[in-house]
């Protein structure tokens, strides 16, 4: 299931999320991923390549068509479901992760994703959001950020930045944003990460590593909106500002980047900080052996977190990329239904009828 062209190299742990999910070893295309529906999102939305990432993708994990469903709520992102050859439902404002969620306890031989925006997800969705996240359900989040609520024509975001001049702020917002990764650390999320819609490398290997993981998978994407907020990620995207904007991390390795890695990430405290590494730019910088070497496997978030908080919360200039935490706990689902067996174990084989009636139960003549 690895791609051999990964930007990072894939994690060691137990590669099990898509475990009682039938495989097939038919060779798949996009093509039969792809619907017969007209795609309607504007010109130049970022919609568009997170779509050919998981249309390319999906043929890759083996999976049988038939047990893969997409469950979206309401905004631009929520479309995705009608424009994928798989099952699907496009629920209501909010309640994907609800929804998502009972699929995933009653259908063990599915593979569920949830699709949502930072509106829907972030702001009347925010409780199933950081629930499931909690619970660890076994289901994969993909949450499309592009800072603003695009289908309703331009309203500030949960994620918008303070001072944010929009139709429903004309004086700009007094709002202080939320930040999606920091949100689903602080929530204890099994398997965080970030990424950009205009990575196609990047955004694939990452969503591939969520896929394969077993409990609930938040991915966060920068996502371009062209019509109402244009250029709101466009130190990560220009050519000339994304090396010094976008920070990898890659488990395992020392936490650098910039022109030649000529920046780099030290703890400070209980915190990080950015600093200048050592070298012909920078003769008085730090030694690479004093930069923090990312452990996304690490049980205690707090390092994650830390490194989630270099995320530049205003016109965002600079943000860490890639897999933050990924470490392994049991999902609720599959706990869910150990119970459930036990207690109709305990009732009789398949005596469901005494499973509901239980102790405090009586007969009225």
């Amino acid at each position: 299931m690895t791609a051999v062209d990964l930007p990072f190299p894939p994690t060691d742990l137990t590669r099990d999320g898509l475990a009682g999910v039938p495989t097939t070893d038919a060779p798949q295309t996009r093509k039969e991923y792809t619907s017969d529906q007209e795609v309607r999102w504007c010109p130049g939305c970022g919609d568009y390549a997170v779509l050919a990432a998981v249309q390319g993708l999906l043929p890759d994990l083996g999976l049988v068509r038939e047990n893969i469903v997409f469950v979206s709520g309401i905004g631009c992102s929520s479309r995705f479901p009608y424009y994928l050859d798989t099952y699907g439902m496009h629920s209501i404002h909010g309640r994907a992760p609800a929804i998502a969620t009972g699929l995933a306890v009653t259908r063990p031989d599915l593979s569920t994703w949830v699709v949502t925006g930072d509106g829907d997800a972030l702001s009347i969705g925010g409780n199933h959001l950081i629930h499931a996240l909690r619970r660890n359900v076994n289901l994969t989040i993909l949450l499309f950020n592009n800072r603003i609520y695009g289908l309703t024509k331009g309203q500030y975001s949960p994620t918008s930045e303070t001072g944010k001049v929009t139709k429903s702020t004309p004086m700009g917002s007094v709002d202080s944003p939320f930040n999606p990764v920091s949100l689903a650390l602080g929530a204890e999320a099994t398997f965080v990460a970030r990424t950009v819609d205009s990575d196609r490398r990047h955004l694939t290997a990452v969503l591939r590593e969520a896929a394969t993981h077993r409990g609930t998978s938040l991915v966060e994407i920068f996502q371009n909106c062209p019509i109402f907020n244009d250029g709101a990620f466009g130190a990560m995207k220009d050519q000339d500002s994304r090396e010094a904007a976008l920070i990898p991390l890659e488990h395992g390795r020392p936490v650098r980047f910039g022109a030649g890695g000529a920046r780099g990430v030290v703890r400070a405290g209980v915190g990080v900080r950015v600093v200048s590494v050592r070298g012909a730019e920078h003769p008085d910088g730090v030694d690479e052996s004093a930069l923090l070497v990312h452990d996304a496997h690490a049980d205690d978030p707090s390092t994650a977190f830390a490194l989630s908080r270099l995320t530049d919360s205003g016109v965002l200039t600079q943000a860490p990329i890639g897999v933050f935490r990924q470490v392994e706990r049991p999902t609720y689902d599959d706990l869910a239904r150990a119970q459930g067996d036990t207690a109709l174990g305990a009732a009789g084989a398949g005596d469901l009828a005494a499973l509901i009636a239980g102790k405090d139960s009586w007969t009225v003549d």
